[in-house]
């Protein structure tokens, strides 16, 4: 078995900024695949795509030959599972998607995964680890004074793209449980950073808001989510793949709890800083559009299991991050070109025109 680090989903917005993160730090080889929808994107993994320690194979994970002959050329040490369709209004418009990348494409890997694992001897199998990566729309929605979500909270999913999840989540425990198959779990709140497809909350806002277009705020803007940084999330992935005790979930959070209409107004502040205000506040911008349906009140996360046990801590402040992030965005513009062309738009166009 080689130094070498299987990520599924590896072109997407988190799957991407992990890859990076791991090629810089770490020592081990790391294989990409990816399906390549409509999320995924090369341009994000461009510095790296010439590094002997890197290979990226485009397929799909519900393709077992393909995941099979993988396998076998390459005999990862670990699987960093991200492959997945995460948004919950197109779950909502067409969930069959979700079932058949969530579920069916999460039970196919399971089941490569196991039959690799089964004829690994000794050391190797006793190090061998598959690390997948959910989310904590799974635990439902809490009240205004509810606590934070813990890693034994019952799951309540409300969407088709948190059942989907929560699906996997279970396939991925009883593999565990049944086989022996040596899974860790990791459940986090809502993620930000470099690379995010502008259909997720912030980076619409950001682009909308440097453009001076509309600025769409579901319902009243009040619900409230637990924010992370990207590279926090990456960073804390890696530390529950290295440490993390098998068979364990941990909940990853970056104790930010904001409203959303809080999150808008501070991108309007900073964009109208950074690329100028021209005389009129972009909050002017802010449109309240209809809510979308089963729309969860409030996220909060409680990692202090991870803090506990790994001694991992998120480095960024929301306030640092989101200045970031914003700045990356204004200072991208082939990226973001590239990434709204002609099917984006027309899913925006068709999502929002109400």
């Amino acid at each position: 078995m080689e130094n070498t680090i299987l990520v599924t989903g590896g072109a997407g917005f988190i799957g991407s900024n992990f890859i990076l993160q791991r090629m810089e730090r770490d020592s081990a080889s790391i294989v990409n695949l990816d399906k390549l929808t409509y999320a995924g994107n090369l341009h994000n993994l461009e510095a790296i795509t010439n590094e002997r320690r890197y290979e990226f194979v485009h397929g799909d994970i519900a393709d077992r030959s393909l995941v099979r002959g993988l396998l076998e050329r390459r005999k990862p040490r670990a699987i960093v599972h991200f492959a997945a369709e995460s948004h919950v209004d197109r779950s909502i418009r067409g969930p069959e998607d979700f079932i058949r990348t969530n579920v069916d494409g999460t039970f196919a890997l399971l089941e490569e995964v196991r039959a690799y694992w089964e004829v690994l001897v000794d050391q190797e199998r006793a190090d061998f680890r598959f690390l997948h990566v959910s989310t904590d729309e799974v635990y439902g929605s809490l009240g205004p004074s509810d606590p934070a979500f813990s890693e034994s909270t019952p799951y309540a999913p409300n969407s088709p793209y948190a059942a989907s999840k929560a699906a996997s989540d279970h396939f991925v425990r009883a593999y565990h449980h049944t086989y022996g198959l040596p899974v860790l779990t990791t459940n986090c709140s809502n993620n930000y950073g470099r690379f995010q497809f502008p259909e997720k909350l912030i980076p619409l806002v950001i682009l909308n808001a440097r453009d001076g277009k509309p600025l769409p705020v579901y319902g009243d803007g009040q619900n409230v989510r637990d924010w992370l940084y990207v590279a926090d999330h990456c960073e804390a992935i890696a530390n529950v793949l290295t440490r993390g005790r098998v068979g364990e979930t941990y909940n990853i959070g970056g104790w930010n709890e904001k409203r959303n209409i809080d999150i808008v107004e501070t991108i309007c502040d900073m964009v109208d800083e950074m690329a100028g205000s021209r005389g009129a506040s972009r909050r002017n911008l802010i449109t309240f559009v209809k809510d979308r349906p089963g729309h969860d009140r409030r996220y909060a996360m409680d990692a202090t299991k991870i803090e506990r046990e790994l001694d991992w801590r998120p480095v960024e402040t929301f306030e640092s991050g989101i200045r970031k992030t914003v700045r990356w965005y204004l200072e991208n513009e082939e990226w973001v070109r590239d990434v709204t062309s002609g099917s984006y738009r027309q899913w925006i166009e068709t999502h929002y025109s109400s």
